[in-house]
């Protein structure tokens, strides 16, 4: 029998995730993703007003919080059966496009940059040759020697004065680290200018959105942003215009220092190119609406079975059945009351706690499960899943990207790779990249959109619901950052009677369903890449944050009979 080696919590702030591996001569040959925490917040809204849903849901985490409110508020609509007007889908748009790029910049380069970037090693760069690597890579203004100097010289005082802070904690120096010093400046650089570039995002979608975090301008039919050109407490062109100036800096930041950097630094590290690929299936929805029903799209969603393209089904629309019917959730190896696979209107939620169990219940989390023909299999879904569904749609936007991305990776490796390398872990950054550039591109196209809707005199927010006599239900869904996010809700006489969340994490670190399968972390850790350094496990942390959780806080290394042997401080994140 190998080593184990537990991970304990590997994220801060989404929760608490903790994962085994078991390590033979190196190679991983077994994994278990365990959820350490329980929500709960599916029985806190039995009884309640519908109306009230998309509130309290945004309190299920403290950084997806627009996320949350947009799936419920969508879930409820979908009950009702009712269409939004077309403002309130462009400042709903506007809202999620912000978040997103908010989220994506802090995932890379302030959650699991570091298992990349050397900092110590920044101090024994060149800023002269740092400045002009820099530059080769976009006439970003900030790649300046001045600045590379001054950062420098920043991290110079923080050690002389023994205030590293965030940077003291990290496995500096661990073999597995390929950058140059002149590299690791840049990339620290840019971690800093990162912290500016993700503030213009979020002030983007808190003005419209009311404040930050947990918005406050949703309704269900609509939205509470007032809109009159006339008026100083209105959205009115004034505030219209300083969100495009907000939005403009994002998208220099992201087109000009995101990308170039995800895909140079992913081209240092090419052989991750080909580790972490796991589960083969993806899923991802559509969104992004054009139309007040969510008929018509700008992201594409569908299903892919195998990593094979051609056998990519699109889900076409909010109300389309092909997602509705085949969801489902397994508590087999989780800790609720049963064993079932059912479908989220069947669900329940009884907390059941046991030890954890490798052979039984682990986790908190569910596992979900989606059917492929006669088949319910595990999906990964997150930025690789839509791109690849983008992909197998011939998706323009998602094509003009990908082709992007893998051009600069031809120039920085001079090796034509296909789209299929994004399944893999340093894929996952990449594809991430890729999202965060396709979002800012519709930032602004659906600014414009709504700028053009006032102008034709339509300032319609939001439209008054009723609620019937009786049962209904409804799903409503949303393609989040870390992927397909979807609220289930049961309403019987205006009163919620049933409701469950199938989160992006859910699908991605559920444990095993009731015939041993294993979900996304699970089987992207079986042969990943070979650990270095038992006490200094980061290649599980490279893989594991690929698919954006948060950094680690502690590692904890295990005998086979699970005696704790050792103990090391890893990297930690600030708080966001």
């Amino acid at each position: 029998m190998g080593q184990r080696i537990t991970v304990d919590p590997i994220t801060r702030i989404e929760g608490h995730l903790r994962i085994d591996v078991e390590v033979d001569k190196g190679r991983i040959v077994d994994s278990w993703s365990s959820g350490q925490m329980w929500r709960g917040i599916e029985v806190i809204l039995k009884d309640r007003h519908p109306n009230d849903a998309w509130m309290i849901t945004q309190r299920i985490c403290g950084v997806c919080t627009t996320v949350h409110a947009i799936a419920s508020v969508r879930a409820v609509e979908n009950a009702l059966g009712i269409d939004i007007p077309l403002n309130a889908q462009y400042v709903r748009n506007l809202v999620l496009a912000g978040h997103g790029l908010h989220d994506h910049i802090v995932h890379f380069f302030h959650l699991s940059a570091l298992d990349w970037v050397d900092v110590v090693s920044a101090l024994k760069a060149d800023p002269k040759k740092t400045a002009a690597a820099a530059q080769s890579l976009s006439d970003w203004p900030g790649n300046s020697v001045k600045e590379f100097k001054a950062v420098q010289d920043k991290l110079k005082g923080f050690v002389s004065m023994g205030r590293l802070g965030i940077f003291a904690n990290g496995y500096w120096g661990h073999p597995a680290m390929k950058l140059t010093p002149e590299e690791n400046l840049m990339a620290v650089t840019h971690y800093l200018q990162a912290l500016d570039y993700q503030r213009y995002a979020t002030q983007a979608y808190a003005i419209l959105g009311g404040k930050n975090p947990h918005i406050q301008n949703l309704t269900v039919g609509g939205v509470t942003t007032a809109i009159n050109p006339d008026n100083d407490t209105a959205l009115n062109m004034e505030k219209l215009m300083h969100i495009k100036g907000l939005l403009d800096k994002v998208d220099s930041f992201v087109k000009n220092v995101y990308l170039p950097d995800v895909l140079y630094i992913g081209s240092r590290y090419a052989e991750w190119l080909s580790i972490g690929g796991g589960v083969p299936n993806y899923l991802a929805v559509p969104d992004m609406p054009l139309d007040r029903a969510g008929q018509k799209n700008d992201l594409p969603g569908g299903t892919i079975e195998n990593g094979n393209i051609k056998t990519i089904k699109p889900i076409e629309s909010f109300d389309d059945v092909y997602f509705e019917e085949n969801v489902n959730e397994s508590i087999a190896h989780s800790w609720y009351e049963g064993e079932w696979m059912r479908h989220p209107y069947k669900e329940d939620t009884v907390p059941e706690y046991t030890d954890f169990d490798p052979n039984g219940k682990y986790s908190w989390v569910k596992a979900p499960r989606f059917t492929l023909g006669k088949e319910k299999k595990p999906m990964e879904v997150g930025p690789a899943a839509q791109v690849f569904v983008g992909v197998a749609q011939n998706d323009p936007l998602t094509m003009k990207w990908v082709g992007e991305a893998l051009k600069r990776l031809k120039g920085f490796t001079g090796k034509d790779l296909p789209p299929t390398i994004l399944n893999s872990t340093i894929g996952r950054h990449a594809a991430r990249a890729i999202r965060a550039a396709m979002i800012s591109d519709l930032a602004q196209k659906h600014w414009g959109l709504l700028v053009n809707n006032i102008g034709k005199g339509d300032y319609e927010i939001a439209q008054p619901v009723t609620y019937p006599k009786g049962e209904i239900r409804g799903v409503g869904f949303h393609e989040a950052p870390r992927g397909v996010l979807s609220h289930w809700v049961i309403i019987e006489n205006g009163k919620i009677k049933n409701y469950q969340a199938v989160v992006p994490s859910t699908w991605n670190a559920g444990p095993r369903d009731g015939k041993g399968v294993k979900g996304p972390y699970e089987q992207s850790l079986v042969d990943n890449h070979p650990i270095a350094d038992p006490g200094k496990p980061l290649e599980v942390l490279r893989t594991i944050h690929s698919f954006d959780p948060c950094l680690a806080c502690a590692v904890h290394m295990h005998d086979p009979e699970g005696t704790e042997i050792n103990q090391v401080q890893v990297a930690s994140s600030c708080s966001i």
